[in-house]
């Protein structure tokens, strides 16, 4: 049987431990799921240690990352996008997106990628498991950008702790809000280390590319630059 004192002392310590979880769950970052993301991105998981809720509700905002990728071509910054069935950019939940296939993006993007990255250090190293997502067909917009997402985390050497929202919050009070994708612009980021890029004899560093650019000239130290 408990004391007083003693039970006391297990309901303080029983509500602070509720209050701390409360808090923790007030405070997580909630991150929009994006296409081959930009450095920043990961950058910013990083700054959560990799903590956070991915965004599943929210209506498909068009003109951002979530369709998007950019990589450094031999004439600068390409930007790569998926294009999605007609009717998906107006008030369409994102998880509710469906990627269209009328024309041939996945072998354009697959090209493009060949382009700009196949005398990089390791584009050979990574070529075989990522030119598979590009000769499958995924129906929906965020089930292949989070299978996109799980591989590149699992190159970058992380294990992610996250869950999916339940619902869409317009303000996430006491948390921190990484939905708006003008959060990941280069221009943001004044810190960008550089590293080589294949055609830095060209354009110079063009900062906050894609992850793949970061991967496939760094390879397994990408997780350092972080």
């Amino acid at each position: 049987m408990f004391s007083i004192k003693e039970y006391a002392f297990f309901i303080i310590n029983l509500r602070l431990k509720s209050a701390n979880i409360i808090y923790q769950m007030q405070n997580i970052a909630t991150f929009p799921l994006f296409y081959l993301a930009p450095v920043s991105y990961f950058s910013a998981l990083k700054a959560v240690n990799f903590e956070f809720e991915m965004e599943k509700w929210e209506h498909f905002p068009k003109q951002t990352f979530r369709n998007r990728a950019t990589v450094a071509s031999p004439n600068g910054p390409l930007n790569l996008f998926i294009p999605v069935i007609k009717g998906s950019k107006y008030h369409t939940k994102i998880k509710d997106v469906k990627i269209s296939y009328d024309f041939k993006w996945q072998r354009l993007h697959w090209m493009s990628l060949q382009t700009c990255y196949r005398n990089s250090a390791y584009f050979e190293y990574y070529e075989d498991e990522i030119a598979a997502f590009y000769h499958k067909e995924t129906k929906y917009l965020f089930d292949f950008n989070l299978e996109l997402m799980a591989w590149l985390l699992k190159q970058l050497k992380q294990e992610p702790d996250f869950k999916f929202t339940d619902t869409y919050q317009k303000e996430l009070p006491g948390g921190t809000d990484y939905r708006n994708a003008a959060l990941f612009r280069a221009e943001n980021y004044q810190n960008f280390k550089p590293y080589f890029q294949v055609f830095d004899d060209r354009n110079g560093f063009l900062p906050n590319m894609s992850a793949v650019d970061l991967l496939f000239s760094q390879g397994p130290q990408a997780k350092l630059y972080l």
